[in-house]
């Protein structure tokens, strides 16, 4: 039977992505990784815990479970506005079955490259499946991306489609066909995220606040509008759905899984008006979908500027 040491070796340690190198002064090998970040840069330090039954269903591909555990904690580091530097892992295991193993680290060293980041260190142990990453980023001092800037008048925005993750849920669960382009296009959104790291630095010095979204658009504005104390007033019919997911799901629900469904991994933030054209021309695809006003909360607003009420604002675990 393969020991724990054995097992983060052959898996883990002799990963590409496990090279020391870059803002990586020592990586896997003793008590502590070593980090040499530029002077002037502070530390992006983030944890994300991923459960099986209630962040992936048990079974699935072990490749593509490699590839989303790290892809929605790196985007934590694009909601920063910081540069990737490296991840631990600490993994728990019911068995250690070599070919789950094998595929899982090709999953995740594959979007380690895609994100530019090192697997520096972690740990195993046995129990129900289940793991966690620590993503570690650096920014220039003062100019991390943060919550708490919003203004009145600035402008909302997100950096891409909407709901495409939580349309993709009921193929994910098996309950519903996945032989269609739209559920191919919907499924590759749910288990290949794409963490917006290029967008998160370009909007260092340019956005007033930022954040991704993991828990749905509403709920994620909200934390924006208490951080900065401010209302967050969200247009509905500039809300991006992809055409997939309105073929997939029909306009309504696409357009509830864009305010409400969560995993989608995109940036929102809010924008001082005069720095929308240069980040335009610059080829940054940003969809404006409302305004900062004065006040609390977030508001969604109809074609007619009316508010709406919904009965549900986005994922809580602890929720009822």
């Amino acid at each position: 039977m393969m020991g724990e040491f054995e097992l983060i070796r052959h898996y883990f340690a002799a990963a590409a992505c496990a090279r020391a190198g870059g803002d990586v002064a020592l990586g896997i090998g003793d008590d502590c990784a070593l980090l040499a970040l530029p002077a002037g840069e502070h530390l992006a330090v983030s944890s994300d815990t991923l459960v099986a039954g209630v962040h992936f269903p048990d079974p699935c591909d072990p490749y593509l479970l490699g590839q989303r555990a790290l892809a929605v904690s790196a985007s934590d580091l694009a909601g920063m506005g910081a540069t990737p530097i490296g991840f631990t892992l600490a993994l728990t295991l019911p068995a250690a079955d070599p070919g789950w193993l094998s595929k899982f680290a090709r999953g995740l060293d594959a979007m380690a490259a895609g994100c530019a980041m090192r697997l520096i260190g972690g740990d195993t142990t046995r129990g129900p499946l289940s793991m966690t990453l620590t993503v570690f980023g650096r920014v220039p001092a003062g100019q991390a991306l943060l919550r708490s800037g919003a203004q009145p008048g600035d402008l909302l925005c997100v950096g891409g489609a909407l709901g495409d993750a939580a349309g993709a849920l009921p193929i994910v669960l098996g309950e519903r066909e996945q032989g269609t382009a739209e559920a191919a296009a919907l499924l590759r959104r749910y288990w290949l995220p794409q963490p917006q790291l290029a967008l998160g630095q370009a909007l260092r010095g340019k956005a007033s606040a930022a954040l991704d979204i993991s828990d749905g658009l509403l709920a994620d504005c909200g934390h924006i509008a208490a951080a900065s104390g401010v209302l967050l007033c969200i247009e509905q019919q500039k809300l991006p759905l992809s055409d997939a997911l309105v073929r997939f799901a029909g306009h309504d629900q696409a357009l509830q899984h864009g305010l409400t469904g969560g995993d989608d991994y995109v940036l929102a933030f809010t924008l001082p008006a005069e720095q929308l054209p240069a980040l335009q021309a610059d080829g940054w695809s940003l969809h404006v979908i409302g305004h900062v006003a004065a006040g609390t909360g977030v508001q969604l607003l109809n074609a007619d500027g009316q508010a709406i009420t919904l009965a549900s604002q986005g994922y809580n675990h602890f929720s009822g």
